[in-house]
């Protein structure tokens, strides 16, 4: 479990550099990836089921980028961007390709909803605390004025 949290963190800092990131945003990047891939593995504990799992810890994950971005003053993306590229289920996809090279059309289409359903729990995930986060902002805003 650490090596997957360790390569977790250094996979985000990678893309965070494939994307030019500025050297001091670097390490909140790779903690966004840390903590998307740390919250996926402690939900395992309580949930079975993946794409719930992939749910919470893309809600976990969107709200930490919105946070700093608050803080940094910068694009919540930045952070967003790089930390989940843990998340991406890149084994059920490749799953589902080697299904389709064998022809085997029943496990393709099985597998292909399962890994459409794992991406529609990031994006739906992403959505949700999105949406939160600016009904929260919203309300703060008013609260203030």
């Amino acid at each position: 479990m650490v090596m997957q949290l360790i390569t977790a963190f250094f996979g985000s800092v990678g893309f965070a550099l494939l994307f030019n990131e500025k050297k001091d945003k670097l390490l909140l990047a790779g903690l966004g990836g840390l903590l998307a891939w740390g919250v996926y593995l402690l939900a395992g504990v309580a949930v079975a089921n993946d794409a719930l799992r992939y749910l919470i810890a893309s809600i976990t994950l969107t709200f930490y980028a919105e946070i700093l971005a608050r803080i940094k003053k910068a694009p919540a993306t930045i952070f967003l961007v790089p930390a989940t590229i843990p998340l991406i289920p890149g084994g059920a996809l490749y799953q589902t390709m080697q299904y389709a090279v064998l022809q085997q059309w029943n496990a393709f289409a099985n597998q292909g909803l399962y890994t459409l359903l794992l991406a529609a729990a990031i994006a739906g995930g992403i959505v949700c605390a999105m949406t939160v986060m600016q009904m929260l902002l919203r309300a703060v805003s008013r609260v203030t004025h």
